[in-house]
C-alpha cells in the first residue's frame, strides 16, 4: 500500500470563535427539506439491509433525489384540516435484479417511508395527509460493477468529489443544534404544541448572540390566542435556559417573529409543518453532514443523505472528515479548531484520497509543527478504518443531517 498523501498546515485566517461576526442555521426535523433528507436516508439504509440480507453485500443505488410538493391546510385553534395532501416523490436508483433473484426495492422504500412518519411524525396520516410516491430506476452497468468487489476489499471512489469537516463546534454552533434537537425531543413530549417543522438561525456579533426560532404549532393543541402566546413564551425561555449552558455571552432569543396578533396572523399549523403551507422541500439543500449549515466554514454542497455508504464519496467523506476532526481534537491537545478535506478520484480506493488536508487554528505557545505527526497519524489510522463509516451509516449510527 502506498503511502497516503496527509498534509497538515495552519488554518488561513482566525478560528470562527475570533471572527467579529458568526452565522448558524439548522432546519429542524419537520422543515420540508428536512423531511426529505431523513426520508432519503431512512430508504437507503432499509435497501442496503435488505440488500445484505438478500444477496449478501450492498447493491448500487441512490435514493437522494426524493422531493416534497407542499400541499394545504386550514388550521384552527383547537384543529383544523388539511386541504390538499402533502406530495412526496422518492426517486433515484437501485438494483432490482441479482443473478436472477428479484427485489422488490420500491415496496422496501415505500414500507421505510410508513415507518418514518409513523415514527416521527404521528400527526400526518400516511396515505391522506401525505402520498407518497416511488419512482426507482435502474443503476447503471459500470457503476454497479464499480460495486460489486467481493470479499472485504476497500471499494474504489464512485466520483472525484470532497468532503469536508471541523471540529470542535463554536458555542453558537452548539446553541443551534441543540436548541432544535431538545425542542424536537424532551420538549415536546411534554408540550405537544410545539410541531416538529423548527428552524433555529443563530447571529453572533461580538459577543452578543441572537437565536431566531420558528416553530410551527399545532392548532389541535392551541385553544386560543393566549394559548398560542403562552407556547411562544415557553420556547423562548426554554432556550434563553438551554443557552446559558453554553455560553457566558448574552443570548436573545426570538420566536415566530413574523406574528401579528392584531391581524390574527400567527405561525399556526394543523400538521406541525410548513409542508402544509406552501413550503417544497428537497434533499441536500438543508443542514450538512454535521446538521448544520455554517457560513462561516468551508462545506460541500454535495447532498450527504440518500447516497449509497458504500462507495459514494459525497456522503463518505462528508461524514468521515467530520468523524475524523473530531477525532482528532479529542486525542490532541493545543488544538482550538481543526478543518479536514477529503478528496477523492474515481477509481481509486476511497482508503487512499487524492488528498487529505487539515488546517489547525492553534492554542497559545503550540505550533504546528509540535503536533503534526500526531495528526497525521490519526488521519492515516481513519482513513484505514474508512469501512467502518458504511457500517454505521447502514446500523443507523451516524445522523446525515
Amino acid at each position: 500500500m502506498s503511502e497516503r498523501n496527509i498534509r497538515v498546515e495552519p488554518v488561513v485566517g482566525r478560528a470562527v470563535e475570533d471572527q467579529e461576526v458568526e452565522i448558524v442555521e439548522r432546519k429542524g426535523l419537520g422543515h420540508p427539506d428536512s423531511i426529505c433528507d431523513g426520508i432519503a436516508e431512512h430508504v437507503s439504509q432499509a435497501l442496503a439491509r435488505e440488500y445484505l440480507d438478500r444477496v449478501g453485500k450492498v447493491l448500487h443505488y441512490n435514493t437522494d433525489e426524493t422531493q416534497l410538493v407542499a400541499g394545504s391546510a386550514a388550521p384552527a385553534f383547537e384543529g383544523g384540516e388539511v386541504i390538499q395532501p402533502v406530495y412526496l416523490l422518492i426517486t433515484g436508483r437501485a438494483t432490482k435484479e441479482y443473478q436472477g433473484q428479484k427485489i422488490p426495492t420500491e415496496t422496501i422504500a415505500l414500507r421505510a417511508a410508513r415507518e418514518y412518519f409513523a415514527e416521527h411524525f404521528p400527526l400526518i396520516d400516511f396515505g391522506t395527509d401525505i402520498i407518497v410516491d416511488v419512482k426507482l430506476g435502474e443503476g447503471s452497468g459500470d457503476l454497479q460493477e464499480v460495486f460489486s468487489e467481493d470479499g472485504a476489499q476497500v471499494p474504489m471512489a464512485n466520483d472525484t468529489s470532497f468532503g469536508v469537516g471541523h471540529a470542535p463546534l463554536t458555542e453558537t454552533e452548539k446553541i443551534v443544534l441543540e436548541a432544535e434537537k431538545q425542542l424536537n425531543g424532551h420538549y415536546s413530549d411534554d408540550n405537544p404544541a410545539v410541531g416538529q417543522d423548527i428552524k433555529v438561525m443563530g447571529k453572533r456579533e461580538g459577543d452578543a448572540i441572537d437565536v431566531t426560532i420558528a416553530a410551527a404549532m399545532v392548532d389541535r393543541y392551541v385553544d386560543d390566542i393566549d394559548d398560542y402566546d403562552a407556547a411562544v413564551r415557553n420556547v423562548r425561555e426554554f432556550v434563553e435556559e438551554l443557552a446559558g449552558r453554553f455560553t457566558d455571552r448574552s443570548v436573545n432569543v426570538h420566536v415566530n417573529t413574523a406574528d401579528d396578533y392584531e391581524e390574527g396572523s400567527i405561525y399556526l399549523t394543523t400538521t406541525g409543518t410548513s409542508a402544509e403551507q406552501g413550503d417544497d422541500g428537497s434533499v441536500g439543500r438543508g443542514n450538512r453532514a454535521n446538521g448544520l449549515i455554517t457560513p462561516n466554514r468551508s462545506m460541500s454542497m454535495e447532498a450527504t443523505s440518500g447516497k449509497n455508504p458504500v462507495n459514494h464519496i459525497g456522503k463518505i467523506y462528508n461524514l468521515l472528515s467530520t468523524d475524523i476532526a473530531e477525532t482528532v481534537v479529542d486525542e490532541v491537545d493545543g488544538i482550538r479548531e481543526i478543518r479536514i478535506r477529503l478528496l477523492s478520484q474515481i477509481g481509486q480506493p476511497i482508503d487512499q484520497p487524492h488528498v487529505a488536508d487539515a488546517s489547525l487554528v492553534t492554542e497559545d505557545g503550540v505550533e504546528v509543527s509540535d503536533i503534526e505527526a500526531e495528526v497525521s497519524a490519526i488521519i492515516d489510522r481513519e482513513l484505514a478504518n474508512v469501512t467502518s463509516i458504511t457500517e454505521r451509516i447502514i446500523n443507523g449510527e451516524l445522523t446525515t443531517f
